[in-house]
């Protein structure tokens, strides 16, 4: 069977909840391998809110769909506070990026309750300003961490700084054509934390549209998360 767009692969699919320390709770869903223990674990963090961003965002949802099935991969996905999606609705309202390292660390206690092994943070455009301006004090803790789209429009030269000593890899996927920040531009910006590894995106755009890219993404980050795995499968054999 081909992966299309609409195929959702096997797994074992579990809404849940996260409550954060100022008193909101967040509609999630974790997904895992329909037969056998996760190797590694995909927290994701959604795109910006305001701009329609949410849990079921396309490359986040296509992940939550494919990767426990194809890569052994965990997929702990949920929505920011004040968000809607088919889900439900996360309580509170939008927090400017700054509010959300509250569900950042809700996010990454629940992994640590779950015992979920190897816990990659996963942002794809705002997602990213969250995890560079409030994941730091959780370096120990990550398998890696990967940037989706970074437009660094929240994430300061400080923040970024105190990326630069960490021992964990930290990858930007950044589009050719990206809207807010393109390669050659992304590296002299991450340059105050150089152990940042840009990776060009030959042809997308910041949204990733087009099932060429998403398999593109999907087969980066199962490289980084589980390199173990081999090539992305493009077909589903039961």
């Amino acid at each position: 069977m081909l992966i299309t767009s609409t195929t959702v692969l096997p797994a074992r699919r579990e809404d849940i909840e996260l409550h954060t320390k100022d008193g909101l709770a967040l509609v999630g869903e974790l997904s895992l391998p329909a037969n056998r223990d996760p190797i590694a674990t995909a927290v994701f963090f959604h795109p910006l809110p305001t701009a329609g961003g949410f849990m079921d965002s396309h490359v986040i949802r296509k992940a939550a769909w494919r990767l426990p099935a194809l890569a052994d991969i965990a997929v702990l996905r949920f929505n920011f506070r004040g968000v809607t999606s088919p889900r439900g609705t996360s309580e509170g309202s939008f927090g400017q990026g700054d509010l959300e390292r509250f569900d950042l660390d809700t996010a990454m206690a629940f992994v640590e309750d779950r015992s979920l092994p190897m816990p990659w943070a996963i942002g794809w455009s705002f997602g990213t300003e969250v995890i560079l301006k409030h994941a730091r004090p959780y370096a120990d803790a990550l398998a890696g961490v990967i940037l989706l789209s970074p437009p660094l429009h929240r994430t300061s030269r400080e923040e970024l700084i105190q990326w630069k000593d960490v021992s964990i890899p930290v990858v930007a996927l950044v589009p050719e054509f990206d809207d807010y920040l393109q390669p050659e531009d992304a590296k002299a910006r991450f340059s105050p934390a150089p152990n940042i590894r840009v990776v060009k995106a030959e042809g997308a755009k910041h949204l990733w549209v087009g099932e060429k890219y998403t398999y593109f993404v999907l087969n980066e980050i199962t490289k980084l998360v589980n390199p173990a795995s081999p090539q992305l499968a493009v077909e589903w054999v039961p």
